[in-house]
């Protein structure tokens, strides 16, 4: 997860950024249902359009959405990573790969329908300036999508608030809806093929102490049985904002809508 703060343009995602392989094993396991892809397309489809992908890491998602997309561009800051996009999605027409922070996209203004982002404003406030150069880059009418990991869902968002103890919930959700956004939560499920996987994947995401209690959490919530394929409850909040395709600017929002898929706030651009 990348969190912008003053001091530090880029943090170090430090899944992805040091353990690709075992975070190539993780993209696989998660959302095997695709309801989060189900969600996304409902609200705003990208078939015919232009995508942007902020944070593309590795390129993971490219593929998928340049299957109906006119075009997709990844975009990521770190330079071992942009290396495998470009490797990834070689020869693949309508797929482009940059390097460049979120905050200064290597993009003209006006050129993408959709800019998505996967667990890349986890933190909220400290994001503003990735938010403005998104919708400097979004068309009129485009949408911003952020999909995120939602900490109040067990038992993921348990372990994470574990290790982020002074994380708020309630102050994140209060920033977004203060951005404009309106929120449809989503439960997913994450799955493995055994024991071995599934640990690798939570000792990536978490602290030594927290990732062997949370093993221990899906070997009980499977039954005990290690040898066999493994799943485990993952909620995600899939954050969404409008570029207004007129000349008025919508009033503040005031309610940050907490569930379902027809829950929705007005959207305000900042």
């Amino acid at each position: 997860m990348i969190r912008f703060v003053r001091k530090a343009e880029i943090l170090p995602s430090p899944n992805i950024w040091y353990h690709p392989e075992a975070y190539e094993q993780e993209n696989h396991a998660q959302d095997v249902d695709g309801d989060l892809w189900r969600i996304l397309r409902t609200q705003c489809d990208w078939a015919g359009r232009d995508v942007v992908d902020v944070g593309c890491g590795d390129g993971f998602h490219l593929p998928l959405f340049a299957e109906t997309a006119r075009s997709v561009v990844g975009v990521e800051p770190h330079p071992p990573l942009v290396r495998r996009a470009r490797g990834r999605t070689n020869g693949i027409v309508g797929i482009g790969v940059k390097q460049g922070p979120a905050q200064r996209l290597p993009l003209p203004s006006g050129s993408a329908d959709l800019v998505h982002a996967r667990t890349a404003y986890f933190f909220g406030p400290g994001c503003e300036p990735g938010l403005r150069e998104a919708d400097r880059v979004l068309r009129q009418g485009g949408t911003l999508a952020i999909v995120d990991l939602d900490v109040r869902h067990s038992p993921y968002g348990d372990w994470m608030r574990a290790d982020l103890p002074d994380y708020d919930p309630a102050e994140v959700d209060r920033f977004f809806a203060e951005q404009g956004f309106r929120c449809v939560r989503v439960e997913t499920r994450w799955g493995f093929e055994n024991l071995a996987a599934a640990e690798s994947a939570l000792r990536i995401e978490f602290s030594p102490k927290v990732a062997a209690g949370a093993v221990r959490e899906v070997l009980r919530r499977n039954g005990g049985l290690p040898a066999g394929p493994l799943t485990i409850p993952v909620g995600y909040r899939v954050l969404l904002r409008e570029k207004p395709s007129g000349l008025v600017r919508l009033p503040r929002a005031v309610h940050f809508a907490s569930a379902g898929p027809d829950s929705s706030i007005s959207p305000r651009i900042p």
